[in-house]
């Protein structure tokens, strides 16, 4: 669709409403859960052992054990607060029965083991697929495996593991919460695995060791990265310029968001207004790619004479509309950045890092979102970019007392490093305009040894069972200060 059709469309109704109509993006997809009843029915007979302990043996006890599991799946559905497909129940007694159930197109299977037939089990846990073990201790009759999870189908009754793709982290009693949690990280991981992203300019990493980062993310993440050049960019951008309808749209967005009473503009009109029409540049490019992710490679300086403000306030604007938007072309951060944003379903502020002491840390940077918590605008000052004193960048003034995820992915892709932390300020210093000073709530002394990479991501609320879950799964190391 052409930039004058998009623009038939914009509605432009409320506060920060964007300046297009915007085109569907790559949208998450629901997860799809596959659970399974896994028992054997027993027939009494004299003068042996014919059950075992804790099982569930007769049809009777099965018709009221599903009905259970039913209600367990509904509460599921309620709770969950991603995209979570659920499949029809399927009762499963002999491992013939578990391929039909293995060929589907499930993302996680979830095994309710009630019964003591480890090849049954074995026989669901395909390698390729995510597996969880749920047994009963006090939520109802109690399961078999509630016993014999560990010996019989984790270790094979030996000492050592030996399910592929499973450990104890996987295996769950009781609790639909912490079932809950789980496919909240799977789905978060499914998510960021293949996601489609632009990149202004080339994909990058930063620094010497970061150079190969965007190989890394195609391999172990399966980033779909397009690279539009910066060319390309000046292309659109110049007949945008001289559009007096696109120039009026972008006017009246600029009032709009001028208009929120905890906003203050502390630039010029004019970067401030150019930053809208940049913005909406960036929407028709992510429209054409069928994303909604971008980052901008050399958004220091390339992008300043071309686009005659700063990509700063655009990626916070698309941030705040639910898309991913990230400076600095970075895939050493980007990839974390990704992940966190679907695991919380909330923007992600990538950011600089100063030295940790005294229990605290200070980060920064230009591009931070407003509407960190998912739903409300937090005040901002919009202000240059600071290291250029050019353009418009925001200042977002967090909440003080917000606890926050903080990760720290290393340069190599081997291994993140994540805390939880309190805002406790946020400070004015002559540095990257959005500005926060971390508590942490872990061990400073180690975060200091232990620190990789250079760009961190923070988000709202605690999220590191889920990211450090999903990192499991994707083969990638975790440590939590």
């Amino acid at each position: 669709m052409s930039r004058r059709g998009l623009l038939a469309g914009a509605g432009l109704a409320g506060r920060a409403a964007p300046l297009v109509a915007r085109a569907a993006p790559q949208a998450p997809t629901p997860l799809c859960l596959q659970p399974v009843f896994v028992h054997q029915l027993k027939t009494r007979r004299e003068a042996t052992s014919w059950r075992f302990s804790a099982e569930i043996h007769t049809e009777e006890e099965a018709v009221q054990e599903r009905a259970r599991i039913q209600q367990d799946l509904e509460g599921l559905q309620a709770r969950a607060e991603f995209p979570l497909e659920i499949l029809p129940l399927v009762t499963v007694h002999e491992t013939t029965e578990a391929g039909r159930v293995t060929a589907g197109t499930h993302d996680v299977l979830l095994m309710y083991a009630a019964g003591r037939d480890r090849g049954v089990m074995d026989a669901l846990a395909r390698p390729d697929k995510w597996n969880l073990v749920f047994v009963r201790h006090r939520s109802g009759r109690i399961y078999y495996m509630y016993i014999g999870v560990h010996p019989h189908f984790l270790r094979k009754t030996r000492d050592e593991y030996g399910q592929p793709g499973m450990d104890v982290e996987d295996v769950v009693v009781d609790s639909l919460a912490d079932v809950l949690w789980r496919l909240r990280a799977l789905y978060g991981l499914k998510n960021t695995l293949g996601k489609r992203i632009v990149s202004i300019g080339p994909a990058g990493g930063w620094g010497a060791d970061g150079a190969t980062a965007p190989d890394r993310a195609r391999a172990r993440w399966k980033l779909d990265i397009r690279s539009v050049p910066y060319p390309e960019l000046e292309a659109r951008l110049k007949p945008a310029a001289g559009d007096a309808a696109l120039l009026k749209r972008a006017r009246q967005a600029a009032a709009r968001y001028l208009g929120d009473q905890g906003v203050r503009l502390e630039t010029t009109q004019e970067f401030f207004e150019r930053a809208f029409l940049l913005t909406e540049v960036f929407r028709e490019i992510l429209a054409e790619q069928g994303t909604d992710a971008i980052t901008i490679h050399q958004c220091m300086s390339t992008i300043m004479p071309i686009a005659r403000t700063t990509g700063c306030l655009p990626l916070s604007v698309l941030n705040d509309e639910g898309g991913l938007a990230f400076c600095e072309s970075d895939f050493v951060a980007i990839p974390a950045g990704i992940l966190l944003h679907y695991i919380s379903a909330k923007p992600v502020f990538l950011c600089n890092a100063s030295f940790p002491y005294n229990g605290v840390v200070t980060v920064s940077h230009c591009t931070a979102p407003r509407r960190m918590d998912g739903r409300n605008l937090e005040p901002v000052r919009v202000l240059t970019h600071y290291e250029s004193d050019y353009g418009a960048a925001p200042k977002v003034e967090m909440r003080t007392g917000q606890a926050v995820t903080v990760l720290n992915p290393d340069f190599a892709g081997r291994r993140w490093l994540g805390f939880r932390g309190e805002i406790v300020n946020t400070p004015f210093y002559p540095i990257c305009r959005t500005q926060l000073e971390v508590a942490v709530k872990g061990d400073v002394a180690r975060l200091r040894r232990e620190l990789r990479g250079f760009h961190w991501l923070v988000g709202y609320g605690d999220y590191l069972r889920e990211v450090g879950y999903a990192l499991k799964k994707a083969g990638v190391d975790w440590m939590i200060c």
